[in-house]
């Protein structure tokens, strides 16, 4: 794959060893609901944001990205893209259920749009390698960019056609375009774990290391405080 920072120049054309499952997770209750009864985390009124979805490999990683977004007011980490109803972390990382591990993105479209959100997917991950993210492997680390519209998916669509036309890629973008169904928050513990758990050796090894190839690349789309 060519550097990640070729990504953003699309852009401007429309205006290892360790592993997430491997890491000491330990199974909890879910508690999960549907998605009209989330929780807002930390109490916050989320009520004014709009929501984005997307999968493409460790929710802890892909969390923290988009947490470092400007106009991103909260993320949540969950699974999405299967059958089964409120499902576990232990049935999720065994690739019983269908579901990717997830995030649910409040933005503000004041200040980030959709389009930008999808650029950020794109270049916050591998899209080539299927079932697979790094040093993490099964179905449950698929890239997918859920739509809630028919303008999200033609966005989507839109920017993929332009990354593969590019050449940005040695390999065919294996991304699945999904309609959006239903998420389901993941257990707390895995909500803000990059942030929270900063000696875990996956978080060292992975998380910070694929958050800093994204800031480094994406400086223009940071909060000023993003850590």
């Amino acid at each position: 794959m060519k550097k990640a920072f070729y990504i953003f120049g699309i852009a401007l054309l429309f205006s290892a060893t360790f592993s997430c499952q491997s890491q000491g997770k330990k199974s909890e209750p879910s508690g999960v609901a549907e998605i009209a009864n989330l929780k807002a985390p930390a109490e916050q009124d989320l009520s004014a944001y709009e929501t984005a979805y997307f999968a493409s490999g460790c929710f802890w990683c892909v969390e923290a990205i988009f947490e470092s977004v400007k106009g991103v007011a909260e993320v949540v980490s969950g699974y999405a893209g299967g059958t089964e109803s409120d499902p576990t972390y232990e049935q999720v990382s065994y690739g019983r259920t269908g579901h990717a591990e997830a995030v649910e993105v409040y933005y503000d479209p004041e200040v980030i749009s959709y389009f930008q959100l999808v650029q950020v997917f794109f270049g916050s991950h591998d899209p080539t390698t299927l079932n697979r993210q790094g040093p993490d492997r099964g179905p449950q680390y698929r890239s997918i960019a859920f739509y809630k519209n028919t303008a999200e998916q033609q966005t989507i669509r839109a920017y993929m056609d332009a990354l593969e036309e590019s050449g940005v890629y040695d390999q065919p973008i294996v991304t699945e375009i999904t309609p959006f169904t239903k998420f389901y928050p993941a257990e707390e513990y895995h909500q803000d774990y990059e942030k929270n758990n900063p000696d875990n050796p996956y978080v060292q090894n992975i998380s910070i290391p694929r958050l800093n190839r994204f800031k480094a690349n994406f400086s223009e789309f940071l909060k000023e405080d993003a850590h």
